[in-house]
């Protein structure tokens, strides 16, 4: 697979997770860079490591999780938004700011925005391609994407106060319907 390939799908496949940390980089009072880190090495970690698991996996884990994949996805991304959106009516200006980076919620998260890549490392495997270079190209492109994103979050969350948190959990539901729907369209 040529290597210009590899930084497309890699791109590709980052923009959710992007996505995800710019929703989160908006919850922020301030860019904070040690969150940012952590959001990029959750995101950036999840990206590598799925394909390597989808083509360890092959076609086994293709058969099972192909069809409940978009849904999982979905089921979680909709449940974190709905509770960024319900947070955002509890705000209070002296109120401590949310941490949506906590461990719990950024595994969730992680593992949500790169189901994905689990289906991309299967057909790594169907295509004879070796996953180890791919995996780590779109590990380190979603980091850098991750990581730019919480930072374009936190500057723009702070124009828009609470409602920043509110669409911030938009964002996670119109990725959680965007996934479903193209798995409903086949």
């Amino acid at each position: 697979m040529p290597f210009y390939e590899i930084v497309l799908l890699g791109l590709a496949l980052s923009m959710d997770a992007a996505a995800v940390s710019a929703a989160a980089g908006a919850a922020m009072r301030g860019f904070n860079p040690r969150a940012a880190l952590r959001l990029g090495l959750y995101f950036g970690g999840f990206q590598a490591l799925m394909p390597v698991l989808g083509w360890a996996g092959g076609m086994l884990f293709a058969r099972h999780i192909g069809i409940f994949a978009p849904w999982a996805a979905f089921g979680i991304l909709v449940f974190i938004g709905g509770r960024m959106i319900r947070e955002s009516f509890r705000l209070e200006a002296d109120a401590a700011p949310k941490d949506y980076c906590a461990a719990g919620a950024l595994l969730l998260l992680a593992v949500a925005t790169s189901l994905d890549a689990l289906a991309v490392g299967v057909s790594f495997s169907l295509l004879g391609v070796a996953v180890a270079g791919p995996a780590a190209v779109i590990g380190v492109i979603t980091f850098c994407a991750s990581f730019a994103g919480a930072w374009a979050g936190s500057r723009l969350g702070h124009i828009f106060e609470s409602k920043a948190e509110a669409a911030g959990g938009l964002v996670l539901i119109g990725l959680g319907v965007k996934i479903l729907l193209e798995h409903l369209r086949g």
